[in-house]
């Protein structure tokens, strides 16, 4: 096993940790760690909310998500010789849940949640259509999830890193601000918010000192978009095998990470869509001196997905085009062409006798495969979701007979507000 480098105590909160990790981005947080090129290692993870999210069945936890906690970053991690303008590259060798932890109140602990977030509280992919709040706990069974909340299914998993970046320089951070500060200012009033800007509340900032926490906690970054850095990015491709090239801002890199999903599907549409949990991940690192000219690698990540995806070969596609739910035409807009595919999926599922919110939630969590099949056909784009037939217990297919209905009694716990 690499030597962990980044160790987290399940009885203790994030905050109480032997090395405090962070939940804003910002070049000044110093790096808990420092590894070398070449290195392997081990970081321990806490899900995303640090244990706000509860194993029960109901749904007040995810309808009263403490967004301004989020994420509970592993990191920095300083990568000795790293100057902006490198490559950093990643190698994923593993990642998991909680070791040798098959029980337990944490998420990681042998099972985790999937959520769709409340519209009042940051919302989700179809949040018109889905305003209130529900949640499916997952229970693990080696790479097998099942669910008490969605009946007549189990997949595996495709286990992967939610989020991972590098810390933005200075100038890229005053980017990120001035450009979501600006897309806010359009509908200041929108719920949910057009972007996050910084929010002091609730930052955990490593050991920055006291003298400057104030100053860097209203201008440190929110993680919650993907950005220049990686970030969160929730591919869920990003799995044991995947090398990943981040581009280097400062020096050191300041590699951080979090979030980790027992899997997911395409676009985490739910936006707690994914199979939460804490684990660990074992890293190695490496660089590409000048890498970010080299390779054109101006902006963002790149990278080589892992091999690890689970082998599904028959599916069940379903297709969206860029017209509105009220019939109004929009011109190649890709987004809505993938909502509509997703809720003519949810739609169908309906007719097995799963409820449209049991759909939503099976649609953030499994393997899913999301594509944009076709983008320059005006006016009209295509996107389409596949469904893994495999993963039902019964014939999802279309059939002469018609739909077989799945066991009844169970449902995906609610919570509205007010």
């Amino acid at each position: 096993m690499p030597e962990l480098i980044f160790p987290l105590d399940s009885t203790k909160k994030f905050t109480d940790q032997a090395k405090i990790g962070h939940n804003r981005w910002h070049p000044e947080i110093p790096p808990v760690a420092r590894v070398k090129p070449g290195d392997s290692f081990r970081v321990h993870c806490r899900e995303w909310f640090d244990g706000a999210i509860h194993n029960d069945d109901s749904a007040e936890d995810i309808r009263d998500a403490p967004l301004t906690k989020v994420h509970a970053l592993s990191g920095p991690f300083a990568v000795e010789g790293a100057e902006p303008g490198d490559l950093l590259i990643v190698d994923i060798l593993d990642v998991g849940p909680i070791p040798q932890e098959d029980s337990g109140p944490l998420a990681g602990q042998g099972w985790g949640y999937t959520g769709i977030f409340a519209k009042k509280n940051g919302g989700s992919f179809l949040t018109d259509q889905f305003p209130d709040a529900y949640k499916a706990i997952w229970d693990f069974r080696g790479q097998e999830a099942t669910s008490r909340h969605i009946p007549a299914v189990s997949f595996t998993g495709i286990t992967h890193i939610g989020l991972m970046g590098t810390a933005p320089s200075a100038e890229l951070l005053a980017k990120w601000n001035q450009r979501e500060g600006a897309l806010i200012a359009t509908d200041p009033a929108r719920v949910p918010a057009l972007a996050l800007p910084p929010e002091p509340q609730d930052a955990i900032l490593g050991s920055v000192s006291s003298s400057a926490f104030d100053r860097i906690a209203g201008e440190a970054a929110r993680t919650a978009p993907p950005r220049e850095n990686g970030g969160n990015q929730d591919i869920k491709n990003l799995t044991q095998g995947s090398r990943v090239f981040y581009p280097v801002f400062v020096p050191g890199a300041n590699l951080s990470l979090g979030d980790l999903h027992f899997s997911q599907g395409d676009g985490e549409i739910t936006f707690c869509g994914a199979i939460e949990m804490g684990g660990f991940v074992d890293l190695h690192v490496d660089l590409i001196k000048g890498g970010m000219r080299t390779y054109r690698v101006g902006e963002n990540t790149i990278f080589m997905p892992g091999r690890t995806a689970p082998q599904y070969s028959e599916w069940l596609a379903f297709s969206g085009i860029s017209v509105t739910l009220d019939g109004e035409q929009r011109y190649l807009d890709s987004q809505l062409a993938y909502q509509r595919a997703c809720l003519h999926a949810i739609d169908y599922l309906t007719t097995f006798g799963y409820s449209p919110e049991q759909a939503y939630l099976l649609l953030g969590a499994a393997p899913i495969e999301g594509r944009l099949s076709g983008v320059v056909d005006i006016p009209n784009s295509c996107a389409t979701v596949y469904l893994p037939t495999a993963i039902f217990d019964v014939d999802v297919r279309p059939s002469a007979s018609g739909p077989v209905r799945v066991p009844e009694g169970t449902s995906a716990p609610h919570a509205a507000f007010g």
